[in-house]
């Protein structure tokens, strides 16, 4: 895994803690030009603010050593002019929350604020906001950030202070790029960047600025932009003669050439960058730079230099206190050791990290890590650790897509009622101006009797008018109704149930009747030939389709998958988008003999496709669980959640197992001497006990079922068998 903005990001995502932190490091303070003459004079004669400005690039990368010579020069600030004490209080927070220090360095972001609102000054207020900002992000407060960034740019660009102007507009442009709106972001850099040209009095902001819209080229997969960006970016920061600088830029050139597909270009940037770092002696930078390199060599499954770097990261990350950084170290570390064949060392390095994803609230860098290792622990031949890994990111996968889907929805309801109130407000109006209407044709009535019936005419006219508005509005406001309600019960990307609707048809199965009865009034019209039955399927190796082609590739997959659920089942089937590449099918009647042989359908089907993307030809493979409904263990049919979750565990196996195959819970045997909690404990241990009869089938070629003498698949001989 990769680590900071400086560096790029592991996977496509707004990480609010890096991006605004990592801009601090690369903007310089604004208020060495000042908002008004008399000041800018005064404080170019001031020998002790360009003692000041000289510490603030050594704070960039040496943050304890600048922080000491700051506080060393604040008994003499007192009587300083105002952007003097400002400036020294904005490096000092700067300096601070590269530290870590986040709760001083936002006491001292606060105190330029305030002493800027008591001189009226909005150039010292706007260069504390954009200081408050960046420790916000630091202290993983995104949406106070994201809103004081917005606040400080329209305060700054009010000034005429250009320098901060262009500051604040590179922050700003960072912000839109974190909540994905692409082209608003690309508005601002840009515009960052002329604005940049034009300072003569801070050689640093021109570099700043074609940093960040480097970064945001490659964000948006525009190569050839943001490599023509980084030659003019390495360029400029050559002329800085500033080895930190030049650090920054090729931190910058690592992202490009990672996400271009340049491993060799990426590695090379990495190590000129650490060359740059050691000799400046910038241990947070340098702690950065090798989990990357880490990262570098894990892709390569060079894992001996992989744990080589990810343990100097963590040793340099312990001296600085970069909690994240450790975090991320640690997890590269545990992926370097089970590579290595070092399970028990690898699984705690990698729990470690992983906790301090959980203290951070990080649940995308965790969501991703956690599938990183199962696969690690699929590899080094843990599966039991490899399922366990899968069941928590898949829980925690469900749980931020019920939280993007609940957003949606409330995007959608808030529309709605927006629309609804505006309709409202239509109509007031109009009946308004109907009564006014009216009272006009009383005094007219009054007046003029002759033109009493032309009056009452057009007074009809409008009322009718009005009625046909009226009509056309309720008729919308129909039509609205029902795509709120489609739009409660279908998945927006393939079309399919969502989970909610699914969850609502089982609960009102039951209310329309016992599990117990149903299944003994089928049994009595069919015997045991006819039942239902649940397929759970998910889709194998979906992240590396994703990391490879872009999301919109994996969506093209989805919706694929979906078309060939609607082909292989029946229209009286329910087919379900259960999770982000998760499906579920209710099959309410089928033939028992029949459910293997649909299992086999889905596999084949999905597998046999090729999706033609972007010049790329990507094969797709499901793993499946399945089983009859309901399932009866003893005398009582197990409720639907728990057939769902018994079906969930199959398909765990099957992925466990190797992919695209299908496992399905066939019966029960043995019951009184065991417990349905002690089944779900462990599927396959009460598999090979002979509680439970499975089956299994491959997506390959077909794989003839176990003797019906014995209940247990021996999985060892069938998953050494040629082809699978």
């Amino acid at each position: 895994m990769k680590n900071g903005w400086l560096l790029k990001q592991a996977r496509p995502r707004a990480v609010a803690a890096g991006t605004l932190l990592a801009l601090s490091l690369a903007l310089p303070p604004a208020l060495a030009q000042s908002a008004a003459p008399i000041s800018a004079a005064d404080t170019a004669k001031n020998e002790l603010f360009h003692r000041i400005l000289d510490i603030r690039e050594q704070s960039r990368f040496v943050p304890d050593k600048a922080l000491a010579q700051l506080l060393k020069l604040a008994p003499e600030v007192g009587t300083e002019a105002p952007y003097t004490q400002a400036e020294l209080l904005t490096q000092i927070s700067a300096a601070r929350m590269r530290l870590g220090q986040n709760e001083e360095a936002l006491a001292a972001a606060e105190q330029v604020i305030s002493y800027g609102k008591t001189l009226r000054d909005n150039v010292i207020i706007a260069k504390g906001m954009l200081a408050k900002v960046y420790v916000l992000f630091a202290q993983a407060d995104v949406k106070a950030a994201h809103r004081l960034a917005f606040e400080s740019e329209k305060l700054a660009l009010a000034t005429s202070n250009l320098a901060l102007r262009t500051q604040a507009t590179v922050t700003a442009g960072q912000t839109y790029a974190e909540q994905g709106n692409f082209p608003d972001a690309l508005v601002k850099l840009q515009a960052a960047v002329d604005m940049s040209r034009q300072v003569n009095d801070d050689p640093a902001m021109l570099p700043a600025a074609l940093n960040a819209l480097t970064t945001l080229y490659t964000q948006m997969k525009e190569y050839d932009k943001a490599s023509a960006t980084l030659d003019e970016l390495l360029t400029e920061s050559e002329k800085l003669k500033s080895p930190g600088r030049m650090a920054i830029a090729k931190n910058t050139e690592y992202g490009l050439a990672i996400d271009s597909g340049q491993p060799k270009r990426a590695l090379r940037a990495l190590l000129q960058s650490l060359d740059l770092e050691r000799k400046l002696g910038a241990e947070r930078m340098i702690g950065v730079t090798l989990v990357n390199l880490a990262d570098s060599y894990l892709k390569e499954h060079d894992y001996a230099r992989a744990a080589q770097y990810a343990a100097e990261s963590l040793r340099s990350t312990l001296l600085t206190g970069d909690k994240s950084t450790e975090g991320t170290a640690r997890v590269n570390l545990g992926q370097a050791y089970l590579g290595l064949g070092r399970i028990a060392e690898g699984k705690k390095s990698y729990e470690a990290g992983m906790a301090r994803y959980e203290q951070e609230n990080n649940k995308p860098d965790l969501q991703s890590a956690l599938r990183e290792y199962g696969e690690s622990l699929e590899r080094a031949g843990d599966l039991a650790g490899a399922v366990s890994a899968y069941h928590r990111e898949r829980a925690l996968s469900n749980e931020l897509f019920e939280a993007q889907r609940q957003k949606s929805v409330l995007e959608l309801q808030e529309k709605y009622e927006t629309e609804k109130k505006q309709r409202q407000i239509e109509l007031l109006s109009r009946e308004n101006q109907v009564k006014g209407a009216e009272i006009d044709n009383r005094r007219l009535q009054q007046r003029v009797w002759w033109l009493l019936a032309l009056v009452f005419a057009l007074a009809s006219i409008v009322v009718g008018l009005l009625y046909r508005k009226v009509r056309h509005a309720n008729a919308q406001l129909e039509v609205k109704n029902m795509e709120l309600k489609a739009q409660s019960t279908l998945d927006p990307l393939t079309a399919l149930y969502n989970r909610r609707h699914f969850q609502d048809f089982m609960r009102s199965m039951n209310l329309q009747g016992d599990q117990r009865d149903q299944h003994e009034k089928r049994r009595a019209q069919h015997g045991d030939d006819i039942v239902g039955a649940l397929f759970l399927l998910d889709v194998d190796h979906f992240k590396h389709i994703n990391d490879t082609y872009g999301h919109a590739a994996g969506d093209v997959v989805l919706k694929m998958i979906a078309e060939n659920l609607r082909v292989a089942l029946r229209e009286t089937d329910m087919i379900v988008r259960w999770g982000g590449e998760e499906f579920l099918a209710f099959l309410p009647a089928i033939p028992r003999h029949g459910i293997d042989e649909i299992a086999r359908r889905i596999l084949v089907g999905i597998s046999s496709q090729t999706i033609r993307y972007q010049e790329h030809d990507i094969s797709v493979n499901v793993s499946v669980g399945f089983a009859p409904y309901p399932l009866v263990p003893a005398d009582a049919p197990l409720p639907w959640e728990r057939a769902v979750n018994l079906v969930d565990m199959a398909l765990y196996l099957a992925k466990a197992h190797g992919r695209n195959r299908a496992y399905g819970v066939r019966g029960f045997n043995n019951f009184q001497h065991t417990s349905m909690e002690a089944i779900e404990q462990d599927l396959e241990g009460a598999w090979r006990a002979g509680f439970v009869d499975l089956s299994v089938v491959f997506g390959g070629e077909r794989v003839e079922p176990p003797s019906e003498h014995s209940n247990v698949v021996p999985l060892k001989r069938v998953l050494q068998e040629p082809g699978h």
